[in-house]
């Protein structure tokens, strides 16, 4: 599905007008016509209003897929999404280490915290 086509669907969804949509986004109900129907390219900064205002993800806006929102309600953290990123550049030999390093972190952690609810 062309993202233009998400745009007009969501919109419709909503039961909002181009009209309404053109006042929350600064610009005229014939711009939005044009984005709907893939006449005019949307600017960055109104896909990421258009995805606040529909409360989905801009991967869904722009067709990349088809979850509109997060499935599971994850926020992550930007210190988490950069262990993330290092993580998927390992190779799998690297990845396995990783995941045995961390199973023994957290199996330390946890008879830490048993050694001290019990003193």
């Amino acid at each position: 599905m062309a993202f233009y086509q998400r745009i007009r669907d969501l919109r419709e969804d909503a039961d909002k007008t181009q009209t309404e949509i053109a006042a929350y986004l600064g610009t005229t109900a014939q711009y939005c016509g044009k984005y709907e129907k893939g006449e005019r390219e949307l600017p960055f900064s109104r896909a990421v209003l258009l995805a606040n205002f529909y409360d989905v993800s801009l991967d869904y806006l722009a067709g990349r897929t088809n979850l509109p929102k997060n499935p599971h309600g994850i926020t992550i953290a930007d210190d988490a999404l950069l262990v993330l990123q290092k993580y998927t550049a390992l190779t799998e030999r690297n990845k396995g280490r990783l995941e045995q390093f961390l199973d023994t972190l957290s199996e330390q952690q946890a008879q830490q915290k048993e050694t001290r609810s019990s003193v």
